[in-house]
């Protein structure tokens, strides 16, 4: 890193960015990589990463049709957490949460990984028995989970409303103290900064149209920009999936869905816990910069349009007020979409395919943020080893033929 003195500092201020050190290599593609990752968001880039860094494979290309993290990692809410219900995806975003917590020190960036705590609400009996199933699961996995009281959310919340005039009454929360919320350009560009370092091309604007097969095998795809040649290949274009993999010649069990969500105008810090309820339906928190981030759910129809619509913002911002009066005269700032990539059973593909030396890494729905590191280690090894990483095995296509399933539907959240 460099240091500057202050006549350097003056002078690197009044330079507009034409003399800033770029953090990354614009490099020309070349004709053949021993890996190609389509993709280049946080999971792709952190794949790219840990191929390098934990494997030696540095010959590889990260390919990426607009710009690095433009995708759903510019566009989410930005929250960790890991306290999943089932043992195979605890142990995943488990495994995601270890390597967050270490993160900014192994990237030598800072993502602002900040563990403020992630709470999920119970409203219902219904939801207090889920709550309590929740929590003992994770702790048998070793995961810092608690069961807390209204009384205790107050304490942690002192805006929320937990009366019991409130039309749906506080009852009770999951809490996991180690979760929080982390920078999600930082993430994207910490990585690749590091994977560039490495030796790995990231390629912009370079959009696959295509893939070289013969023989039921991958021998490389077909770009904007020319073919590029290799006999390993991993996508992660997550609301893209479904089209990639069609190119390929084969169908997965996924759904895109718009996911919306929206930020308010700066306030002076008010919450700093993360709130998520199911049941009224509506997550938020606050950034450094003093917005409030807000979501709730997908929407019910496929599509891919990068934007909010009206009656998504109404129910959401409906949700956020029932728990939280004092917001309802707050102004909101801009609304956006990300584009989800859904399986039938909440959890994401982690997997070969039907096409030798092809794998696909999608299906997070609206989890993938938090899993990236975990998400881009236990891909890399796969795509190194030519065999799923033990982590990614329970999360392979076959399961939507031998029925078995990993049902996170009620841990996967309101959306995340």
């Amino acid at each position: 890193m460099q240091h500057y003195s202050g006549f350097g500092l003056a002078k690197h201020a009044l330079s507009h960015h034409e003399n800033w050190e770029r953090q990354w290599r614009n490099p020309t593609p070349k004709k053949q990589y021993d890996v190609i990752i389509v993709g280049g968001g946080g999971h792709g880039l952190a794949t790219a990463y840990y191929l390098a860094k934990e494997h030696g494979i540095t010959n590889v290309a990260v390919v990426e049709k607009g710009w690095l993290g433009g995708g759903n990692t510019a566009r989410n809410t930005t929250i960790v957490r890991s306290n999943y219900l089932w043992d195979e995806s605890a142990a995943l975003y488990e495994h995601a949460m270890k390597l967050w917590e270490g993160l900014s020190q192994d990237i030598n960036y800072n993502v602002m990984f900040s563990q403020r705590g992630v709470m999920n609400l119970a409203h219902t009996l219904q939801d207090m028995r889920d709550v309590q199933r929740r929590v003992n699961a994770n702790r048998l996995n070793g995961i810092d989970s608690e069961v807390i009281t209204p009384e205790r959310i107050q304490e942690i919340v002192p805006i929320m409303d937990c009366s019991k005039n409130a039309r749906y009454p506080v009852l009770g929360a999951s809490w996991q103290p180690r979760a929080g919320v982390a920078r999600h350009d930082a993430v994207a560009w910490g990585y690749a900064r590091a994977a560039d370092a490495l030796g790995v091309d990231l390629l912009q604007n370079t959009e696959v149209t295509g893939f070289k097969v013969r023989d039921g095998r991958v021998y490389g795809v077909h770009t904007n920009r020319g073919d590029i040649e290799a006999k390993t290949v991993g996508c992660v274009a997550a609301g893209n999936s479904g089209v990639l993999a069609k190119m390929a010649g084969f169908k997965l069990p996924l759904e895109s869905h718009p996911l919306q969500a929206l930020v308010s105008e700066p306030l002076k810090p008010i919450l700093d816990t993360v709130v998520m309820s199911n049941h009224v339906h509506g997550y938020i928190s606050q950034t450094d910069k003093g917005d409030l981030v807000i979501g709730a759910g997908i929407d019910g129809y496929n599509g891919y349009g990068q934007r909010g619509s009206y009656p998504t913002v109404e129910h959401t911002l409906q949700a956020i007020v029932e728990m939280f009066p004092i917001f309802s005269r707050v102004r909101m700032n801009r609304q956006w979409g990300g584009i989800v990539d859904t399986c039938p059973d909440a959890c994401p593909i982690l997997s070969a395919t039907p096409v030798k030396g092809l794998f696909f890494n999608c299906g997070w729905g609206t989890g993938g943020f938090k899993a990236t590191p975990g998400s881009g280690h236990v891909f890399a090894w796969t795509l190194a080893k030519n065999q799923a990483h033990p982590l990614a095995a329970p999360f392979s296509i076959d399961r939507f033929h031998t029925g078995a399933l990993v049902d996170e539907h009620g841990a996967a959240g309101v959306a995340h």
